[in-house]
């Protein structure tokens, strides 16, 4: 990675550039934050931003803590029920894309935030799906951001919380995995700057597919640096 930036600015900018002008986006605390707020904050300044804790347009100046933080209900154009964000903007399907994390994903996208081993004595009890399922289901489209490992690639998920039929990309600290029209297997469209498609497939679990043009991230615009830098030292103590 290029000494001007980690390989976490380089997913989050990566995840930014996906994000379209006036695009409703449910977004996730963390990278996907990240990346919702600088696209705000850079191209997409019409982005509307929704969180699980019931706000619609939030503009935070900092990045949020949790999804309860009360920047987010500040900066609102409005604050609804949890219910509400999923019965009336989620499940009836107003929200154009959502961000999504995971222990595990497949070939086909499909998630698991659930349990790492078997679900009756799991090595490891992870949150749980949350919203995750609804989000998967009844987004126009999901994007995936996580960092790229065999255990975190797998052939096989211990669990499946979400399904991946509407994931459109996956973002990561290699490149960006993108799903073949005919089969829906995710395949790699693009590395980083400085990685290979040979580092990205020793990083996958299953016999990753190659796109033939596959090309080269931009790496970030001293802008993006400076925008995602801003938000993150904003607020910090």
């Amino acid at each position: 990675m290029s000494p001007g930036h980690t390989a976490d600015e380089m997913m989050a900018v990566a995840a930014a550039r996906l994000l379209r002008d006036g695009a409703v986006c449910f977004v996730g605390i963390g990278l996907p934050s990240q990346a919702a707020n600088l696209a705000r904050r850079t191209h997409a300044p019409d982005l509307v931003l929704v969180y699980e804790s019931g706000t619609i347009g939030s503009k935070p100046a900092r990045l949020p803590l949790s999804i309860g933080d009360g920047e987010l209900a500040e900066t609102a154009d409005a604050v609804v029920s949890v219910p509400e964000i999923f019965g009336y903007w989620l499940q009836a399907g107003r929200i154009d894309v959502g961000f999504l994390g995971a222990a595990q994903i497949d070939r086909f996208g499909n998630l698991n935030s659930t349990v790492i081993g078997d679900y009756d004595r799991p090595r490891v009890r992870l949150p749980g799906a949350g919203g995750a399922p609804e989000i998967a289901a009844s987004c126009r489209e999901t994007l995936v951001v996580m960092r790229q490992t065999p255990r975190a690639f797998v052939e096989r998920l211990d669990f499946r919380t979400s399904a991946g039929g509407r994931v459109t990309a996956v973002v990561t600290d290699l490149g960006v995995l993108e799903p073949e029209p005919e089969t829906g297997e995710l395949a790699l469209a693009a590395v980083h700057p400085g990685t290979s498609p040979d580092d990205v497939r020793a990083a996958t679990g299953w016999d990753l597919r190659v796109h033939p043009a596959v090309r080269v991230v931009d790496p970030p615009s001293p802008a993006e640096i400076a925008a995602l830098r801003a938000l993150a030292s904003a607020g910090a103590p």
